[in-house]
């Protein structure tokens, strides 16, 4: 029964990641819930072996929404 209700819990979002060394080659690829700790991690659309050991396309790299800073609420006194 378990594994029918598990079919309707939400799962997180798998997102890609490719890790950029200093000259913008990429040097590995990740697929996670989480960006990872170490190095210099880009998030990117779709991954793709053929990036590995080349600069990665300016197309890949998925641009980040800045939204702005929720307000807060005064406190009544």
């Amino acid at each position: 029964m378990s594994l029918f209700w598990s079919l309707f819990s939400r799962r997180p979002q798998r997102r890609n990641f490719a890790l950029l060394d200093a000259a913008g080659i990429c040097r590995g690829l990740h697929l996670g819930t989480e960006c990872p700790a170490n190095g210099n991690w880009v998030e990117v659309q779709e991954s793709s072996l053929t990036w590995l050991d080349h600069p990665l396309p300016a197309s890949a790299q998925v641009i980040p929404v800045v939204g702005q800073p929720e307000r807060r609420r005064a406190l009544a006194a």
